[in-house]
């Protein structure tokens, strides 16, 4: 091909869900709700787990370092959905849609990370209830949320490297509702055999090794917790890691089927309804999850938000 024809493109056009333009104005407020509620679950649940000096353990620290990462999670797509929904042009330029890229894919790794943590939490507070306290100290807490931050965003620099270097002459259309690794090798003007077998390798690991690291936690929990002589103990010991394990299902659940292949040829209109269940209705779950199943986070919401009550009542008491 002669280089001197190809024109360089500068900004993409995302597709989204072209059938559904007509809804455009409903689908936006709906998706504002959605943004809405799941800012204000994680910020929530964030700031409880933090001021309630009851919540200050290890399980509770981890919890509220997942809430941190969905805001920024959501942050990095919604808001851009929002704005397109509100025009007819709907583009985002090179380099936007490679930071979009980079941070949803680190942040997602990190989650990975994270939820891999927290599996390890769960094994050592059930299996090893006697040193659990000397081994999850706040520093070795610290350093493992750290270490999933760290881990998180270094995973996909490699991957945005290489697709930065790719020759993008036309079509600019991302059949995507955002910008992501494969839709966007699906445009590139050359062979990306070797980009598609780097981002398998790469998501495997993450997706894969950690998932499968959460399941051999979950084996031992299980065993361990059978082993205990009550019924009420073992819905006690279990009870600790229902919510965990309906998010790591949820979240993983769409992820290995989204990321862990090696083609890039797929089905664009299910991996556009994959994309808005692991990037929009996961992040709202979550806090719903932990909020509605968790008896002590329950309660800590109630001893939290009775000062506001106490408050009220005091007002309307002075009215009368």
């Amino acid at each position: 091909m002669d280089i001197s024809n190809i024109t360089t493109v500068t900004e993409f056009f995302l597709l989204g869900f072209p059938a559904l333009q007509s809804y455009n104005t409903l689908l936006f407020v709906l998706l504002f709700l959605v943004y809405a509620l799941t800012i204000t679950g994680n910020v929530v649940i964030f700031l409880v787990i933090r001021l309630d000096a009851r919540l200050h353990t290890p399980m509770y620290f981890f919890v509220s370092v997942l809430a941190f990462i969905e805001i920024w999670y959501t942050a990095v797509t919604i808001p851009k959905m929002l704005a397109n929904l509100l025009t007819d042009r709907k583009t985002i330029s090179f380099n936007g849609c490679l930071l979009q890229t980079y941070f949803f894919h680190s942040l997602g790794a990190t989650e990975c990370y994270l939820l891999t943590v927290m599996a390890y939490d769960r094994y050592l507070a059930i299996c090893n209830p006697l040193r659990y306290p000397s081994i999850m100290t706040t520093k070795l807490c610290i350093r493992l949320a750290m270490g999933c931050w760290a881990c998180g965003f270094m995973c996909p620099v490699t991957e945005v490297i290489l697709i930065s270097q790719l020759p993008f002459c036309g079509p600019n259309i991302i059949p995507h509702i955002f910008c992501d690794f494969p839709p966007l090798l699906s445009l590139a003007c050359t062979d990306t055999s070797i980009n598609v077998l780097v981002d398998f390798a790469i998501n495997a690991f993450i997706i894969l090794v950690t998932f499968l690291f959460i399941m051999l936690s979950y084996v031992k929990i299980i065993i361990t917790i059978m082993k205990i002589k009550t019924s009420k103990g073992r819905i006690k010991a279990f009870s600790t890691c229902v919510a965990h394990l309906t998010v790591v299902l949820a979240f993983f659940t769409c992820i290995i089927f989204m990321y862990v292949r090696l083609t890039k040829s797929y089905s664009l209109y299910y991996d556009r309804l994959l994309a808005v269940i692991y990037s929009v209705l996961t992040p709202l779950l979550n806090p719903l999850i932990y909020s509605l199943r968790n008896q002590e986070i329950r309660e800590a919401l109630k001893r939290n938000f009775k000062p506001v009550q106490v408050f009220k009542l005091s007002i309307q008491q002075g009215y009368n």
